[in-house]
């Protein structure tokens, strides 16, 4: 992994609203950032496809084009932006570290705005094969799977990527959808000659001995069929927060969120969380937004000991 040789201001771990007000409003502040985002089109926003109550739209737009227009405010700002997966954090010292397959981001601030679209094992046999053939993160582990069959459980735009990565490596790549579309279904990698898409198939187990050895499911018709495979993708998306990168760097409540203070605080100085991984009880995208937009202005104070927040940096 290459180390940083860049110091941040502000490295943010999400790029749903609340990662991109807060890079909007960072940079715009003339501190350097970066916004590391795991996928443009796996949050609960770019999900939606109709967007009608976020203050100064004129007309319905689809979630993730209210999302592109975020996104490209913020890099005209001058913020960085990098599809990335964060893997790991270093919070004990001074100057953070968020570190991902690739190499470890070094700043100043950190703020936390993964969202909520977590999930706990839900198929019989998932939590059981975490590491032992059940993985989250195709990037990280295809190179495992080299001339093995393999599937990816989920129908979303991220999940046909990480299927297109495992065709580089894996013999066979089974894109298992538990429903009968995709959520893209143009994408370059579905033509990839050693992928095959299933539609329509609910996984009801994951099997082996000390490692994976085949999945059962159910087809569209109910009937139940095993499928021989080394590894198990899974792609679903719950209601969770996302904090499993963490590894208990940051205190969580009972939930599972990442507790805050009125400045987006978290329990360790120079943090912060905004948006839905800090368990707002109103999931809206104008709230994540908000919190993002403290976040931000809350580690400009944090990095120059200001008393109070500055927040607005126009000529």
């Amino acid at each position: 992994m290459q180390e940083s040789t860049d110091i941040y201001d502000v490295i943010i771990i999400g790029g749903g609203p609340a990662g991109l007000t807060a890079g909007q409003y960072a940079s715009r502040a003339k501190l350097k950032t970066v916004i590391l985002d795991k996928s443009a089109t796996a949050g609960a926003l770019a999900y939606s496809s109709k967007i009608e109550n976020y203050p100064g739209l004129t007309h319905p737009v689809p979630g993730k084009e209210l999302l592109d227009i975020m996104r490209n405010q913020a890099t005209e700002f001058g913020a960085e932006y990098v599809k990335t997966q964060v893997v790991g954090v270093n919070l004990s010292d001074e100057i953070k570290e968020a570190i991902t397959m690739d190499r470890a981001y070094s700043g100043k601030t950190m703020i936390i705005a993964t969202g909520s679209m977590g999930r706990k094992p839900g198929i019989k046999g998932e939590g059981e094969y975490l590491g032992r053939g059940v993985s989250y993160c195709a990037i990280c582990d295809a190179a495992f799977y080299r001339g093995l069959p393999v599937c990816v459980i989920g129908n979303s735009e991220e999940a046909v990527k990480e299927a297109g990565v495992l065709t580089r490596f894996a013999s066979t790549v089974y894109l298992i959808s538990p429903t009968a579309k995709l959520h893209v279904e143009d994408h370059p990698a579905l033509q990839e000659p050693n992928l095959k898409a299933l539609s329509g198939y609910i996984v009801t187990s994951i099997e082996g001995s000390d490692l994976v050895e085949k999945i059962k499911m159910l087809d569209p018709d109910k009937k139940e069929m095993e499928l021989a495979l080394a590894g198990v993708f899974v792609y679903l998306h719950g209601n969770k927060p996302v904090v499993d990168f963490l590894y208990g760097a940051i205190q969580t409540g009972e939930d599972g969120g990442i507790p805050v203070n009125n400045l987006m605080e978290t329990s360790v100085p120079g943090v912060f969380a905004a948006g839905d991984v800090t368990c707002t009880e109103v999931r809206q995208v104008v709230v994540a937004a908000s919190n993002g937009c403290l976040a931000a202005l809350s580690a400009e104070k944090y990095i120059y000991k200001r008393k109070r927040l500055k927040s607005d940096w126009a000529k």
